[in-house]
């Protein structure tokens, strides 16, 4: 609505002008939030890239100031009635995990495996959160043989599936530049190592 260049300058200098904002925005998805859980649906998901490769792309204390309360108040209106909260951020957002799981975030995606341990972020949050992701479509789907994308597969499924809590899927859309027998190898590697009991 106003620009990213705008905006940031506003978080800044504008604050009245951005609650203002805010306020708007979260109306207008309250009721939308109101007419889903009308509708009885299970999972709501919320897709907002506040993160970069090297970290979030504005503070966490900005996020916290301005955008965390929005998304508490939205979640609260939703909970109980809709049982899943699902977010959506690229790139590298541990600042503030705790912070969407506090405010009630059960899905994460897409744990993005080229800027995030998913290892590290399994063993934190894996019994508070679903992880959603972790097969790299920067590195090796798009550029590595068959036999690289199914082992990508068969190691990301043995770090994050332990347990449950996980959906096996890429960190972000599978770009043009992948060939077609990495996007089968995907397919492939699931079914062979998808299944539990995890070995």
């Amino acid at each position: 609505l106003r620009g990213f260049n705008q905006l940031i300058i506003d978080l800044y200098t504008n604050p009245k002008f951005v609650d203002k904002l805010m306020s708007k925005i979260l109306k207008y998805n309250l009721g939308i939030g109101k007419q889903l859980v009308e509708l009885g649906v299970d999972i709501v998901c919320f897709a907002d890239d506040v993160a970069m490769q090297t970290g979030m792309i504005i503070s966490p204390r900005l996020w916290r100031k301005y955008i965390k309360p929005c998304y508490k108040k939205l979640i609260d209106t939703l909970k109980p009635k809709v049982k899943y909260i699902y977010y959506h951020s690229d790139g590298d957002l541990r600042a503030i995990i705790p912070d969407l799981i506090e405010i009630g975030v059960n899905i994460l995606n897409p744990i993005q495996p080229d800027c995030m341990d998913i290892a590290e972020l399994k063993n934190l949050y894996g019994d508070k959160l679903t992880l959603w992701g972790g097969l790299s479509v920067q590195d090796i789907i798009p550029h590595g043989t068959v036999k690289d994308v199914k082992n990508h597969v068969k190691e990301t499924i043995e770090t994050l599936a332990p347990g449950g809590g996980f959906v096996l899927g890429t960190s972000n859309l599978i770009t043009q530049d992948t060939p077609i027998e990495n996007f089968l190898a995907i397919y492939e590697a699931a079914k062979k190592y998808g299944r539990y009991p995890i070995r």
